[in-house]
């Protein structure tokens, strides 16, 4: 019996979706209660680590996630025997490790397999100042195909959203190739790493006029104590996890978009320091108080005007990836976005392609708006 085919349901992850993740499906930090998942059962077999201890980092995954058993799934007792126990904490909550590799192979299978078989391509122009041709392409996903996703029998279990079934996901894509070097129109790959991969969100508001704040909310990347082993995520490497609140300016009448997201980085591949992978998922934080604007903290303590007008929560995911290749870079992204409010799903699909392409541009004049620094301090 063959594979299923790419963009079918067996195919589609359960993660990377438009559906918010919510804070019982996230791992364990300092800053989240501990919390169980609606009519689940748990059972230790030894000693955990708490939610709320700093141990359960990026730096530093819990001591013996052996001893535990997962929530109790749909699947059957085999997959939810040896095989699963050791997914999820006494709360629930997936354990770090688990979870991070979760997302980020479900990510390169939506990047190696999905975007080459189902995006259809809709048109190639120039975003300058990049000098490479850019590849604008599209998927439609059917609200049937996402009600078909085995949302509850998949490596991490997740309960499918109330709508599941209902609306589909409108995704869009962009390729490009640009030399690997440090001059005007491109860059070079370890500035794509410095500029793209580090500090995502942050660089993302410097270079993107319409982003008027990255707020950062939770960090899991904390300092590893002296004598406790490194993480194994298993072939990914340089692993950060963050969750930002993204703020975008629109045009008036229409209130600011803020979009919650699970940012995760990682560098993949055979070759480390030649392939990388970032990928945002929206995230419901509204009841944690470390948010800002989710929670409506900002009304109150909002730096200016803008900051503490009341956003309209909108919902973005998107995978990122970019990979040196005989002197080339390979950049790719997927998103697919709904921004809520009044802004009608038909006038954002108008407008997604043209705001991915710009991106490539932004990108590359604000790399060498910062050559132009360096240079100028160096000569200082």
């Amino acid at each position: 019996m063959g594979s299923p085919a790419p963009g079918s349901p067996a195919t589609l992850g359960n993660l990377i979706r438009l559906a918010p993740l919510r804070m019982d499906e996230i791992p364990a930090h300092p800053q989240l209660p501990p919390s169980s998942r609606p009519g689940s059962q748990h059972v230790t077999s030894g000693p955990s680590t708490p939610y709320n201890s700093p141990d359960n980092s990026l730096d530093n995954p819990p001591d013996n996630p052996a001893t535990m058993v997962p929530l109790k799934t749909t699947q059957d007792d085999s997959e939810s025997g040896a095989s699963a126990r050791h997914r999820f904490d006494e709360y629930g909550r997936p354990l770090l490790e688990h979870f991070v590799i979760a997302v980020l192979d479900e990510a390169m299978t939506f990047i190696d397999d999905i975007l080459p078989h189902r995006f259809k391509l809709i048109s190639e122009k120039t975003s300058r100042p990049a000098d490479s041709i850019v590849q604008l392409l599209k998927y439609e996903i059917l609200g049937q195909t996402l009600g078909e996703i085995p949302w509850e029998s998949y490596y991490l279990p997740r309960n499918p959203p109330k709508d599941v079934g209902e609306t589909g996901e409108a995704w869009f894509a962009r390729s490009s190739e640009h030399p690997d070097e440090p001059q005007k129109g491109t860059a070079s790959f370890s500035e794509f790493e410095s500029s793209l991969r580090d500090n995502h969100s942050e660089h993302e508001a410097e270079y993107t006029p319409a982003v008027f704040d990255a707020r950062l909310v939770l960090d899991w990347t904390i300092p590893r104590p002296p004598g406790k082993n490194a993480p194994d995520f298993s072939h990914y490497r340089n692993v950060s996890m963050r969750i930002f609140e993204m703020g975008h300016k629109l045009p008036p009448p229409l209130s600011p978009r803020v979009f919650p997201v699970l940012v995760i980085t990682a560098d993949t591949g055979v070759s480390y320091g030649s392939d990388f992978v970032i990928v945002q998922i929206p995230v419901n934080i509204e009841t944690l108080p470390e948010a800002f604007y989710s929670n409506g903290r900002n009304l109150r303590e909002g730096e200016d005007g803008l900051r503490r007008k009341k956003p309209t929560l909108g919902v973005y995911t998107s995978i990122e990836r970019c990979r040196l290749i005989d002197g080339h870079i390979t950049w790719e992204m997927v998103t697919a976005s709904d921004a809520k409010g009044w802004l009608p799903m038909w006038a954002q699909k108008k407008g997604v392609p043209g705001a991915v392409l710009k991106d490539v541009g932004l990108f590359m004049k604000w790399i060498e708006k910062k050559r132009k620094r360096a240079r100028t301090s160096s000569d200082g």
